[in-house]
Formats: structure tokens, C-alpha cells, sequence
């Protein structure tokens, strides 16, 4: 990928940031501390500035290998921000846009969504707006209006989906909620090593009945299915779909089938979709959020081997490869995984963590122990009191204090579980 030759310091300065963060990225023995993070995003801006006053001056461009490689660090730097307890800031949001534009492309790809499933989206893009605007002064303007262009092109394609939607008769409605439900029934199953026969026939039992409703290949509605509503192609392409992955499992004996080629992609997704579904359960006391990079960096790369949505083999007759329904279904659900992952987030820093979680867990101990009532002797209560007297000795003039001095995130949070721990006891 070709780019202009003034460009070329700014690609140098760019890699050298993207490295550093790799390397700050692999530290797990030290926590992160976030004057580095800071220091490394200032570079950066630093750096879109000089690129935008190149590209004023120049015609349109075409996105490049400086594009491909901004794209990087701003993930990365979003995902560190995460890390260190700053949600709320600007830089944070850039890897949630960009996981929510991943998933609504797919879902626009598949056309397999209700206007249930745009809602939340809808719902989080303004919520990510907000946080723009309320920090928008501590930021440059150039990185305000990368935001807000993604921003913008999120709204805008959900806005897309859901004019599509807008012509199903309300009649049409649960019919299509129904059918997008079942249609993910049946990918679910297509992806499982060994489909269950009693799953798959109770599911086609249905869409067998639902397909039994149609006259002439058309749902009808009103008394004595009199009225036959618009939009019949949105729910009929949805029957056929279904049929089609049930035909699928049935053809290939019930277990997954695929193209030689494409089985270390499936052993790969399979892997990581384990490993997500893992940090899903215990994200609060395993995850640092920089580790998501590196599975977003591979699916991109599973995603892009892909040519008009299908994965091809053979080379240059692009054949198309068995196992398609399986790894979209695979990828897909990874990609949802990294999306509630980062949605998840708590604005406290890695440092604090651990704190914060033992407390919750005091907390959650206090409230069962309380619904069994008192009396207690202060034998029964003396281990919660030591746990909080261990951390009591680790507040400082009210706050939390990093080993290096400084005072991480989270220290609201922290003190308000803190103290409600000590009026539990109290009681």
C-alpha cells in the first residue's frame, strides 16, 4: 500500500509509538502507569496535526499504510485508556466505535436483525456522544472529529437498517422477530461440533408450521387470512434461510464439515471464542483490556480473507469453501464477545482492582449474612473486620495511593464500597 513520500516521518513516528505501546502492552509484571499513557497519546496527536496540515495542502487521498497504522495506535491507546480506569475520557471510546461498527456491518451483511437488536446500539452511540461532548475541551480538535465522523457513520447506518425494517406491516412484526430468533438457532447449531438431532427437528417442527401459514408463498393476515400485507420478501427470505442451514446439518450428517483449507481458520475461531467466553466470566479479576488487542487485530485479519462475505479455496478458481455458516457464526460471536467485554469496562484502574473486587466480594457476604439476621458475636465478624482493616491501612488523606505516588482512578467508586462495607457491619 503505496503513500505519498512527505508522509513517510509521520509513518515512522507512528510505528515507533505502536511499537512502544506493544512493548507497554507486554509489561504484565508492572502495573500501568498513567502519566506513560498520556505521554504516548500526546505523541500521537501530536502527530495527526502534521498529518492533517500535509493532507490540506495535497489532493483526496487514498487510505494508506499511515491510515492502517493511526488506526492501530488509537485502538491500542483507547484499550490502554480502558485499562487505567479512564472511561469517561474521549480516547477510551474509539475501540467501543469501532467494535459496535464491526458488528452492525455484519449484522447489515446478514440482513438477520430486528429492530430490537438495533435498539441498544442506538442506545450506547449516544451514550459515547455524551462522553464526547462533555470532554471535548481536553482534546484536540482533530481527534473530536475522528470521533464524531465514527459516530456519525454508525448512526448513520443504523438509521439504514432500520428504514429497511420500516416497510414490515406491523401485522409482519412478532413474525419477524421470531424468524431473526430462529434463524440464530439455526447458525448456533450449524456451529456445534456435533448437532443434536432432537434440537434441529423441534426447530424445523416450527418453522415447518410457520411456513405452513403462507398461501400462494405469502403470509396472510385479517380474518380468514383475507389481507396479504407488504414486505412478504423480508420473512419469506428468512423461511428460505432457515431451511437452508437445517438442509445444511442434515447433508453433512450432523457434525461440521469443512474445506481442508479453511479448518485451521475454524480451529482458530473456535479457540478464541473459548478463551472470550472465559474472560467473559472472570473479566473483573483476569482481564486487562489491552489483551483484547491482539484478538481483534487476528479477527480483522479472518475477517479480510473473506471476498464478497465468503471465504474462498483453491486459489485462483476461488472455490467456494465448505464450513461457511460455521465461521461467520464463529466470528460473529467473537466479535459480540469483544464488543460486551469493552461495554463492560469499570472506570477503575488496574491498580485499584483488585481492591475494588475483594470489597465487592465482602459486600455480597455482608448482605447473605445480614438475611439471616443477629444476633453475632464478634468472633463471626472478626475476619470481614481485618479485611477492612488491611484496606483501611492502605488509604492515605482519604485516598487510595499508587506504589509509585500516584493517585489512581477509581477512588469514588472504591471509597463508596469501602464505606458501605463498614455500615454493613455496623448493622
Amino acid at each position: 500500500m503505496s503513500f505519498p513520500i512527505e508522509e513517510s516521518p509521520i509513518l515512522e513516528a507512528l510505528s515507533s509509538i505502536r511499537n512502544r505501546l506493544t512493548a507497554l502492552k507486554r509489561d504484565t509484571v508492572e502495573f500501568l502507569k498513567p502519566q506513560d499513557v498520556v505521554s504516548l497519546y500526546q505523541a500521537t496527536v501530536k502527530q495527526v496535526d502534521r498529518l492533517n496540515e500535509i493532507r490540506e495542502l495535497s489532493e483526496p487521498h487514498q487510505p494508506n499504510r499511515v491510515d492502517t497504522t493511526l488506526a492501530d495506535v488509537f485502538s491500542l491507546l483507547s484499550l490502554f485508556f480502558l485499562a487505567i480506569g479512564r472511561t469517561k475520557e474521549c480516547p477510551a471510546i474509539y475501540s467501543q466505535v469501532t467494535s459496535i461498527r464491526q458488528l452492525i456491518d455484519h449484522m447489515r451483511e446478514s440482513m438477520v436483525y430486528s429492530e430490537a437488536d438495533l435498539k441498544p446500539f442506538q442506545k450506547r452511540l449516544g451514550e459515547l456522544r455524551e462522553i464526547v461532548q462533555n470532554d471535548a475541551a481536553n482534546h484536540p480538535p482533530a481527534m473530536i472529529e475522528l470521533l464524531e465522523r465514527k459516530l456519525g457513520q454508525c448512526d448513520d447506518l443504523l438509521k439504514e437498517m432500520s428504514g429497511s425494517l420500516s416497510v414490515l406491516s406491523p401485522e409482519l412484526v412478532p413474525l419477524h422477530q421470531r424468524l431473526v430468533t430462529m434463524r440464530r438457532q439455526f447458525a448456533a447449531l450449524a456451529a456445534k461440533e456435533h448437532s443434536s438431532k432432537a434440537d434441529l427437528q423441534k426447530l424445523v417442527d416450527e418453522l415447518r408450521k410457520i411456513d405452513s401459514k403462507r398461501v400462494d408463498g405469502k403470509f396472510c393476515v385479517g380474518p380468514g387470512g383475507s389481507s396479504v400485507p407488504p414486505s412478504q420478501a423480508i420473512c419469506s427470505s428468512l423461511v428460505e434461510d432457515c431451511f437452508d442451514i437445517a438442509h445444511e446439518i442434515k447433508a453433512r450428517g450432523y457434525s461440521i464439515n469443512l474445506s481442508e483449507e479453511l479448518k485451521p481458520v475454524y480451529e482458530r475461531l473456535k479457540e478464541m471464542r473459548a478463551e472470550l467466553e472465559r474472560l467473559s466470566l472472570t473479566h473483573r479479576w483476569t482481564l486487562r483490556e489491552t489483551d483484547l488487542y491482539n484478538y481483534a487485530v487476528e479477527l480483522r485479519d479472518i475477517d479480510q480473507m473473506r471476498k464478497d462475505g465468503k471465504w474462498n479455496v483453491g486459489g485462483a478458481d476461488g472455490k467456494l469453501g465448505q464450513g461457511q455458516y460455521v465461521l461467520l457464526y464463529l466470528l460473529r460471536r467473537c466479535y459480540g464477545l469483544i464488543y460486551s467485554l469493552l461495554s463492560s469496562s469499570e472506570p477503575v484502574s488496574e491498580e485499584l482492582m483488585p481492591v475494588a473486587n475483594k470489597l465487592s466480594t465482602i459486600k455480597k457476604v455482608l448482605n447473605e449474612v445480614l438475611r439471616y439476621g443477629g444476633p453475632f458475636h464478634p468472633r463471626e465478624l472478626y475476619p470481614y473486620q481485618l479485611a477492612l482493616f488491611q484496606i483501611d491501612g492502605m488509604v492515605k488523606d482519604g485516598k487510595f495511593i499508587g506504589k509509585d505516588g500516584s493517585i489512581p482512578e477509581g477512588q469514588g467508586i472504591v471509597m463508596a464500597h469501602l464505606n458501605e462495607c463498614h455500615e454493613l457491619l455496623e448493622m
